[in-house]
């Protein structure tokens, strides 16, 4: 970047900005053992969560603090702008944090030289000043255009069926991403820094961060796979290897399931994607089966037609497809039958409810036909009964021992 004659008041703000990154790097190179900076590495972060959480409740309690002086003209203002004031100022600062945590971290570990890097950049001349204003221009740009993003997926999940808040929410984040990725590296582009050393420090954050949450990585994948595949979606009965029950939540990282005992169940997205989902529900029907058998001295085909016209007079059961019954085997002592039928919006109740219906139904109409349930039964005898009658089965005279 070409440089141009500095202004005294930008040579000063300049040569201020200089000693504050300067005295930054000082204090934080201090850190030379790792366990320090490790400790330097956990109040960032917890520096990092509190500025998302304190900065939007102090810009909230300074709004209601001043919502009677300003109240008119910043409702004026919000309805001919396409995003609040509020909401820049707030992404700004929040950004401003960010940024500030991040250099932080780069010190920490040894990564980045600010003086030296961002030092010639802030001698106060009239092109700094331009890319300043260039610099603040376009980080306002990226939080207006992330608030009308949110706007474009609410009009678009709108007009789209199936579009789910899950979805809408993952297609959000994706385009923050991309919106912040593309203005900051047109930010470094306009300040003329090279990425290169960035870029090397960068990848090797990223291969330890790897390799220490590969798991969360994994499952963080496994979610936006499921987003696109959507196998199910909130409300679903489903059956995800040996786990069954409703879905009540699906993230990036988990799947959270509400079995039937009313235990929450949450599986990682990696083990969702590795095993066999049924969806119980995705159809809007369910087929259920129920087993019978009657009695061999029964009419078989009058049993099934009885156990037809049953299935068909119960509420639960949809009329189409139509009730069925299919001999199945020769038990021991009946001549089994299964019992086919299919419900709507299958939920675990309706499931019960239409399972307890069907075994009653099927029940008095076979009682009232006179058509009987046999129970397995057995023959008992003595072993002298059963040892006679198998000497007379063989034409054999049996004989005791008086006998002369």
């Amino acid at each position: 970047m070409q440089t141009a004659t500095p202004t005294p008041a930008a040579n000063e703000t300049g040569e201020g900005l200089l000693e504050l990154f300067t005295a930054l790097q000082r204090s934080l190179e201090q850190l030379a053992a790792t366990q320090g900076r490790l400790v330097a590495t956990l109040i960032l972060l917890v520096v990092l969560l509190l500025s998302v959480v304190v900065i939007p409740a102090a810009l909230s309690r300074l709004r209601a603090a001043t919502a009677d002086r300003t109240g008119d003209w910043l409702q004026v203002m919000a309805d001919y702008t396409p995003t609040t004031i509020r909401g820049v100022f707030l992404r700004i600062a929040q950004f401003s944090m960010i940024v500030l945590v991040v250099i932080s971290f780069l010190i920490v570990w040894g990564v980045l030289d600010v003086v030296g890097t961002v030092g010639p950049y802030l001698d106060g001349s009239d092109q700094s000043v331009l890319a300043t204003i260039q610099t603040v221009v376009l980080v306002m740009l990226a939080f207006v255009l992330s608030d009308q993003m949110q706007r474009w997926i609410a009009r678009f999940s709108q007009a789209v069926t199936g579009f789910t808040e899950h979805q809408e929410e993952i297609l959000l984040r994706l385009g923050q991403v991309t919106v912040f990725v593309t203005i900051g590296a047109t930010i470094f582009a306009v300040w003329g820094i090279d990425l290169s050393g960035l870029l090397v420090g960068a990848g090797f954050l990223g291969i330890v961060v790897g390799l220490a949450a590969r798991q969360t990585l994994g499952s963080l994948i496994a979610g936006f796979v499921l987003m696109f595949s959507r196998p199910f979606t909130i409300g679903d009965w489903v059956l995800i290897g040996d786990q069954e029950g409703i879905v009540t939540d699906i993230t990036i990282f988990n799947t959270r399931l509400e079995n039937f005992d009313g235990e929450f169940v949450i599986i990682p997205n990696d083990s969702v994607s590795d095993r066999a989902v049924t969806n119980r529900s995705r159809k809007g029907l369910l087929r259920l089966t129920v087993d019978v058998g009657v009695d061999y001295d029964a009419d078989v085909d009058r049993a099934m037609e009885l156990a037809r016209e049953a299935m068909t007079d119960i509420e639960h059961v949809v009329d189409s497809p139509t009730p069925d019954v299919v001999p199945k085997n020769f038990g021991d002592s009946a001549v089994g039958m299964e019992l086919r039928f299919w419900i709507d919006h299958p939920t675990p109740p309706r499931k019960w409810r239409a399972i307890s219906a069907v075994v009653r139904g099927v029940k008095a109409t076979f009682d009232e036909e006179d058509i009987s349930i046999p129970f397995p039964q057995r023959t008992l005898s003595n072993r002298a009964d059963a040892a006679e009658g198998a000497a007379q089965e063989h034409g054999v005279e049996m004989r005791s021992d008086g006998d002369s």
